[in-house]
């Protein structure tokens, strides 16, 4: 089996290792003992393996003997599957005005509840117009008042800030504070079948 020169992004091995005295572990995870590198190798070799520096930092440094290509092949294998499975996290945005009228507000914040319950955070953005910019309190009030109606579900991630014409505000979900509601939801309608069927 061809030796594999010291690879770059990874552990050092076989010739690549330095000289010294190294704790060796065999292929099946037992500890043979306290090597030269030079005896540590020729173990390696006489199994077609290689010798990987595990534990550099540790007095002695510890190796351990391995088939690298397939280590490296499971570590990228594991390493994409934990990508695929990690979720993410979505930003959505919701626009509102400094002056927004009772029913648009209560629209919009319902938009934004159901990004919530998505998972999703949200960037709350107030969009100040002309002489508007006069009165960014007015934009603030909104935003104190949508974080304050969204407390069971939201937390508050960035406060609000005014950038240009534009106030923003990052909220993000409350792990489990939908589950409740959901649970409500499904004995509601469990209540109403039963009732229906009676």
């Amino acid at each position: 089996m061809a030796k594999i020169a010291k690879r770059q992004d990874g552990p050092r091995i076989n010739e690549a290792i330095p000289q010294g005295p190294v704790r060796l572990i065999a292929v099946d995870g037992s500890q043979l003992g306290v090597f030269g590198v030079d005896d540590a190798q020729r173990v390696a070799d006489e199994q077609g393996l290689d010798l990987v520096e595990i534990a550099p930092n540790a007095d002695p440094p510890v190796c351990r003997v391995m088939d690298y290509r397939k280590y490296k092949y499971e570590q990228d294998r594991k390493a994409k599957a934990a990508r695929k499975n990690q979720a993410k996290v979505e930003v959505k945005e919701m626009k509102f005005r400094p002056k927004i009228d009772v029913g648009d507000y209560e629209t919009k914040k319902g938009h934004v509840m159901r990004f919530l319950k998505k998972g999703a955070r949200v960037k709350i953005t107030i969009m100040f117009r002309g002489r508007e910019m006069a009165h960014p309190e007015q934009g603030l009030n909104v935003l104190e008042r949508l974080a304050d109606d969204l407390k069971p579900y939201a937390t508050v991630e960035s406060q609000p800030k005014l950038e240009g014409r534009n106030m923003h505000m990052l909220v993000a979900p409350i792990k489990g504070a939908f589950d409740e509601e959901s649970e409500g939801d499904a004995k509601a309608s469990g209540d109403a079948k039963a009732k229906k069927e009676n």
